[in-house]
């Protein structure tokens, strides 16, 4: 008992004294040039004719809309499509954006005996906090009547300035009052239960930074489901890049939020999950971020009680210094998620566990992002190939090969000081496939 009480206070120790001290290491590889290996790649292609006969001209803006000083949000990273006019009837029959309540106090407790504790404003101790109260009651009474669609796809905002950017093909969703740490997972518990997604076949709730992510418009993400008919479950991944250079998504989530791994592994043994998950290869086929998810009901009422029983059981078996991390907002110590906590970055990566293990028999399409994928160079290209080749055939020695070159051209575009941080943190020493 001793020993794991020491562990826990160890890992504690650990994960505040690395959110306080500055992040140098990150500072430095924003300011680094790209070495030859990377410029040895020649120039991205246009798209072919073909890409441009699948779907008719359109006109589409390139735009960029910089947050005022007062606001919390980061800046955008690349320009967002939009389209010059509103498109199709669904998006003009819109009467009014759905509105979401104020966020309800999180109370502050733990599970069992409660103690005493001196308040630490970095670590609240605070549970994985319950659905908020339902959406606007006038909504529920008379929704929209372009809510009637049988695919209703929501976007999140949370500023007035955030609507500019919003896309007409998407039903306007204001989250101002949201203060819930779960994030966009406490939007869809709302949404399942309210009137505005009765009837759909499809719904889901994407971000406001929708179309900067993915460099779509809502009208092609829409065309992309439509022509692919069938499915429980679309999704994508905005990061494609990730999908060539770690073996996972928990493994990314190491080089982003602090001892994102040790805490997972915690929290999947709490949860009674296999944590094997944690240090596999995963083919780029499942890989997805974001909360992009446009399903059916019948995802939706699997996949909302596997997240909550997850967190709950968690919350009940993990130690409570552990759980005090897990709740703080330790994990954005980069100050990039608006001062999120551990549990939203846990709670966008259970989807392919939950797809692979529960929802197993329920069918997925993943929409591919044309202009993500133009922004790979050949070597991230070849990575990713040389991964999804080796899980395929279940090749060890090819997956080794593919540690070897992927270690390679991390060391070539990232600093020493990053390569010394997260490199033996991201690197299992064991082959193992999902």
């Amino acid at each position: 008992m001793s020993t794991s009480k020491s562990k826990v206070l160890a890992l504690k120790k650990k994960v505040v004294s690395q959110a306080a001290a500055k992040n140098k290491v990150d500072n430095a590889d924003a300011a680094q040039v790209e070495t030859s290996l990377v410029h040895s790649e020649p120039a991205p292609q246009a798209s072919t004719s073909t890409d441009h006969e699948a779907t008719p001209a359109k006109q589409v803006l390139q735009k960029v809309v910089q947050p005022p000083a007062h606001s919390k949000v980061r800046p955008l990273k690349r320009a967002a499509p939009v389209a010059a006019k509103l498109s199709g009837a669904v998006s003009q029959e819109v009467s009014a954006p759905v509105d979401l309540p104020a966020a309800e106090p999180v109370k502050a407790s733990v599970v069992g005996k409660e103690k005493k504790r001196s308040k630490r404003a970095e670590l609240p101790k605070a549970m994985t906090p319950a659905v908020e109260s339902q959406l606007e009651s006038n909504l529920a009474k008379q929704p929209p009547r372009a809510l009637k669609s049988p695919i209703r796809i929501f976007q999140i905002y949370f500023e007035a300035w955030q609507r500019e950017l919003l896309d007409p093909a998407f039903y306007p969703l204001d989250n101002s009052r949201g203060s819930s740490e779960l994030m966009e997972f406490a939007v869809f518990e709302q949404l399942q239960k309210n009137a505005a997604t009765e009837g759909a076949t499809l719904w889901g709730a994407l971000s406001w930074r929708f179309g900067e992510k993915t460099g779509m418009l809502g009208s092609d993400w829409v065309k992309q489901i439509l022509d692919h008919p069938g499915y429980d479950v679309y999704f994508c991944n905005p990061h494609t890049h990730n999908e060539a250079i770690f073996h996972n998504m928990w493994l990314q989530g190491e080089t982003s939020h602090p001892n994102f791994v040790e805490i997972v592994k915690a929290f999947f043994q709490a949860a009674g999950l296999d944590d094997k998950e944690i240090m596999s290869i995963h083919p780029s086929g499942i890989y997805s971020a974001a909360n992009y998810f446009v399903a059916t009901p019948a995802f939706w009422a699997r996949f909302i009680p596997y997240v909550r029983k997850v967190l709950v059981t968690a919350d009940k078996k993990l130690p409570p210094m552990v759980r005090d991390v897990l709740h703080s907002k330790v994990a954005d110590d980069k100050g990039l998620h608006g001062g999120a906590t551990y549990i939203p970055f846990i709670v966008e990566r259970l989807f392919g566990l939950f797809m692979r293990t529960e929802g197993k028999d329920l069918k997925g399409y993943k929409i591919a992002l044309p202009e993500r994928e133009r922004e790979l160079n050949v070597h991230l290209k070849l990575l990713r190939e040389m991964k999804d080749v080796a899980h395929r055939t279940q090749s060890a020695w090819l997956a080794a090969c593919w540690v070897n070159y992927r270690n390679l051209y991390l060391s070539q575009t990232n600093t020493k000081a990053w390569c010394d941080k997260y490199l033996r943190a991201i690197t299992p020493t064991e082959v193992r496939f999902v």
